[in-house]
């Protein structure tokens, strides 16, 4: 019986080595000012991104999986980030899209658009003719992308930006302390590793 226990402790002692592994400065940033998290009951997980980046692209099927993986407890929140002008546009058509709940429809339709079809989609018209297409009400759509309301959230956005001291996509926060990069991380798949260790971390906090 000794002996099997001690088998059974070999056998999860990488598991426990691995979870302790990832260390602040090293595999991820803490941020100087925390940022407050929309809910406080919650631990926030948020993805830093943009449409014409090919590396948030390629980390869209990661962030997928774990997204229909994650825990109740946890909130997951995307955010458009603009670098330039030309992101604009594209942030602004991610906001119309979630406010108006078809997101399903347009986000992973848009990175393929951008990325694989090599789409040109610039402006207002573009994006509505391309997410008609899709099955989303166009006049809806429209209205929503020159809203207060998205223009509130790209002010967020901006806000949450420079709190966050993000400087490139795609990037994590989780709880508005902690800042992970694929750099940082070693790699896409284990930039999630570290943020579920950091959700971890705080839903400990949060008891």
């Amino acid at each position: 019986m000794k002996k099997l226990g001690l088998m059974l402790f070999a056998l999860l002692l990488p598991f426990s080595v691995q979870a302790e592994e990832f260390k602040e400065g090293v595999h991820y940033e803490k941020i100087s000012q925390p940022v407050r998290t929309i809910d406080q009951s919650r631990v926030e997980v948020v993805e830093m991104f943009g449409y014409p980046c090919p590396h948030c692209n390629t980390f869209e099927p990661f962030i997928k999986q774990w997204d229909k993986n994650k825990a109740e407890d946890v909130n997951f929140v995307r955010i458009p980030v603009v670098f330039g002008r030309s992101w604009e546009p594209m942030a602004r058509a991610f906001y119309a899209s979630e406010l108006n709940k078809t997101l399903d429809k347009t986000h992973e339709a848009t990175f393929n658009a951008v990325h694989v079809e090599r789409r040109r989609l610039a402006g207002k018209k573009s994006f509505s003719d391309f997410y008609g297409n899709l099955g989303v009400d166009t006049a809806k759509f429209e209205k929503a992308y020159d809203s207060f309301a998205v223009n509130m959230k790209l002010r967020q956005g901006e806000s949450k930006l420079r709190g966050y001291g993000v400087t490139g996509v795609p990037a994590m926060v989780v709880n508005g302390k902690y800042r992970i990069t694929a750099q940082l991380a070693g790699g896409q798949k284990q930039m999630l590793d570290v943020v579920n260790y950091l959700v971890e971390k705080e839903r400990a906090n949060l008891k």
